[in-house]
């Protein structure tokens, strides 16, 4: 871990991050509480164990996840080293600080903040995902099923995000022990977490890489300079023309690689169909765009 000065204390860089932290932190502490926990919904992580607990044993939910944080954040410096840095272990401990203030002051006994299941299942996937999302884009994590996946990767050669999504999984799964109202199994238990997970990871990428209005379009055609003529003048985007042999024809031929909003790609696609119907278009999501006239890499906090 590097050594904080006292000029990185108090940057605009080391206040964005930690207001990230805290405030994601907070916001998913008072969603498992209000939205998560009354309907008996563990959609992964140790706060859905401890929930699961809940309902089984009447366990806090602070005192269980404080049961499983800590062993696991020890374990996991011992096997991974010194891996989670302050800000995970930040994250931690503000969690379940709101969650015991939250289930021990303000709303003992978990009670149901929104009667429609579907609907407190999608408000619960909202929340959690912003929660996350910022807990993200201050370069930390939350914990749990994070380290549990981390520790499991060095020792086997699944990859990290197969291994949450399997560690979450088992934890949804874990839900079916949960009786319901008329003593079934509680398949509606692991549906609703199943959805929340849906949502929140939806969230989670608008949160961390904006909403995405940009697309990446590569365009195959013989009239290359007027589309880039047209991407640099009208649109007022750059572009980049690369030079390839297709594989059919075997001749050389030009492709205009740019990235520009939907908007924008709606007006070149008129302008490429009138140059050149023949040209091949190619058009891809683009997630997360760092450069010139997008995000500087220097916003990129190290």
């Amino acid at each position: 871990m590097a050594f904080i000065t006292k000029e990185k204390f108090l940057s605009n860089e080391w206040l964005t991050a930690y207001t990230y932290l805290i405030l994601g932190s907070i916001i998913f502490a008072v969603s498992d509480i209000l939205f998560v926990v009354p309907y008996k919904l563990a959609p992964g992580g140790v706060y859905g164990i401890a929930t699961v607990l809940n309902t089984l044993f009447g366990w806090k939910i602070s005192y269980s996840t404080f049961a499983m944080e800590i062993p696991l954040v020890i374990v996991g410096t011992i096997i991974l080293g010194p891996r989670f840095g302050v800000k995970t272990i930040v994250s931690i401990a503000t969690i379940l600080l709101t969650v015991w203030v939250m289930e021990t002051h303000i709303v003992p006994g978990y009670p149901k903040v929104i009667a429609d299941p579907m609907l407190n299942t999608i408000v619960a996937g909202v929340f959690y995902g912003i929660a996350i999302g910022m807990i993200f884009k201050s370069r930390a994590t939350s914990g749990g099923s994070d380290i549990i996946a981390m520790i499991l990767a060095k020792y086997t050669k699944l990859s990290l995000g197969k291994l949450v999504m399997i560690v979450d999984g088992l934890i949804v799964l874990f839900t079916l022990v949960q009786p319901t109202e008329t003593g079934a199994i509680g398949w509606e238990f692991a549906i609703y977490s199943l959805i929340i997970i849906y949502i929140e990871g939806k969230i989670i990428d608008m949160v961390v890489s904006g909403a995405n209005y940009h697309k990446t379009v590569m365009i195959v055609s013989d009239q290359y300079e007027s589309i880039v003529s047209k991407i640099k003048g009208d649109l007022k985007r750059g572009a980049t023309v690369l030079t390839g042999t297709g594989a059919y024809s075997g001749k050389e031929r030009k492709m205009v690689y740019s990235v520009m909003s939907r908007r924008e790609l709606e007006i070149l696609k008129l302008h490429v169909k009138s140059v050149d119907p023949e040209a091949f278009v190619n058009v891809t999501e683009a997630n997360e765009i760092i450069g010139k006239g997008f995000k500087s890499l220097n916003e990129e906090e190290e």
